[in-house]
């Protein structure tokens, strides 16, 4: 593997298997009858996926789904790749909501970015406050995650200043105990990282008026 292949995400086979709900068995024979998404493989053998092929398996899995078989749907993959289009899985025909991910370890973003990703939103990565607000007042996203202790710790001032821009939503996020800091900075919700995958998503929906998981954590706190 490259030094800059390295740098990036990698799954394990296992972990694409749960993120994606697809048999590990499944993700193997894929491989081996169609060819078209192979992975890496580490000193030890084991297969590790990169983002860009999770998000290839997760486009012909929904394929499969919507009944397509396995050989249409990887033949459609090859299709919208050569013809260098962006892949769409068909779960929506409208246009993908946008997050601001403002995140201070670029390792935690990818994984962050990714299951944003997977669950169908547009996602614009910000490793600086400035580059935050800049990309905040280009592209106006619906909704803005924020890491508490970006850029030497003035995620609560960038939460401030998000609101005054008008915002649509904030979700503050530190290792630190810090929940009423960043409510008192206009935060409309906070989650102490590490993050589990499952409530950041929950959370970010709640934010976009998905579900009432947040109303119901506010009413019980």
């Amino acid at each position: 593997m490259s030094d800059e292949a390295e740098g990036r995400g990698v799954y394990s086979i296992g972990a694409v298997a749960r993120m994606l709900g697809i048999a590990v068995a499944t993700i193997r024979n894929w491989e081996e009858r169609y060819g078209s998404i192979v992975p890496e493989r580490s000193a030890g053998g084991h297969r590790l996926y990169s983002r860009d092929q999770m998000e290839q398996l997760r486009f012909v899995a929904a394929g499969v789904a919507r009944g397509l078989s396995a050989a249409d749907a990887h033949r459609l993959l090859a299709e919208q790749s050569e013809g260098g289009h962006p892949l769409n899985d068909g779960r929506s025909g409208g246009p993908r909501l946008l997050v601001l991910l403002a995140e201070r370890d670029p390792v935690a973003a990818d994984l962050a970015e990714f299951f944003l990703r997977t669950e169908g939103y547009d996602v614009s990565l910000a490793l600086s406050v400035g580059d935050a607000e800049q990309q905040w007042l280009d592209s106006r996203p619906q909704l803005a995650i924020v890491e508490l202790m970006i850029s030497g710790g003035v995620g609560a001032e960038l939460c401030r200043r998000l609101k005054q821009h008008d915002v649509g939503a904030v979700l503050a996020i530190s290792v630190l105990q810090a929940r009423d800091e960043a409510l008192a900075a206009g935060a409309d919700a906070f989650l102490q990282k590490p993050l589990d995958p499952l409530e950041l998503v929950s959370t970010v929906k709640d934010l976009l008026g998905a579900s009432a998981l947040v109303t119901r954590r506010q009413e019980s706190a």
